[in-house]
């Protein structure tokens, strides 16, 4: 089974339909969660729900009428799908968080594909491991692009699709959305750091 694993869209459709055209032949499209709080929520959420993909709540759909009720995790083909735990949509995990922590928050065993910190990476602790999608919408990896996994069998692959700068920057002003132009300057025509924001969210935790 080929499932592709998009999260952390951030009601950000232009990036979305750039992974979109580039997902190729899959079996099912799990959101992750956090695809609604952007700019363009209303029609991130129209497109997402043609797809009949399978939705999971994120920390962003909480406060939403129309996703407050989405379960936090599903499971496809062996693999555990949640936005942050299995039980809760806000904790954070990181590339630098440790393996006592992750067992913790996760269990012994198992794969678990997660978002919510916006940077991709891929843990194992013994028999668990716990894979980071990226983020479609928001990422922070050091390059501007849409971030996503593709899970083969079980396996997950990270993917990066570029976009189209221009149009995301002129979207996001038509849609008049607050914050817009910061989010432009300092995640758009530059791209975040990736490990400082990492050390950021675990200093959170």
């Amino acid at each position: 089974m080929r499932v592709a694993a998009l999260y952390d869209v951030h009601a950000m459709p232009w990036a979305l339909e750039a992974v979109l055209a580039d997902l190729g032949d899959v079996d099912a499209i799990v959101f992750g969660g956090d695809f609604v709080g952007g700019p363009c929520a209303d029609e991130t959420l129209a497109l997402i729900e043609s797809l009949g993909a399978v939705l999971i709540r994120g920390n962003a759909e909480d406060g939403d009428p129309r996703t407050a009720s989405l379960p936090l995790t599903a499971e496809l083909d062996g693999v555990s799908y949640c936005h942050a735990t299995p039980t809760a949509n806000t904790p954070m995990t990181t590339v630098f968080t440790p393996d006592d922590d992750l067992r913790a928050m996760f269990g012994s065993r198992g794969t678990f594909v997660i978002g919510h910190t916006h940077h991709q990476f891929d843990r194992r602790a013994g028999d668990l491991r716990v894979v980071n999608a990226g983020s479609v919408g928001m990422p922070y990896e050091g390059e501007v692009a849409a971030y996503w996994a593709l899970v083969a069998d079980g396996e997950p692959a990270f993917r990066k699709t570029p976009i189209d700068v221009e149009r995301a920057i002129a979207g996001i002003r038509a849609s008049g959305w607050d914050g817009g132009e910061e989010f432009i300057a300092g995640n758009l025509l530059v791209a975040v750091d990736r490990d400082e924001a990492a050390k950021h969210f675990e200093s959170q935790r």
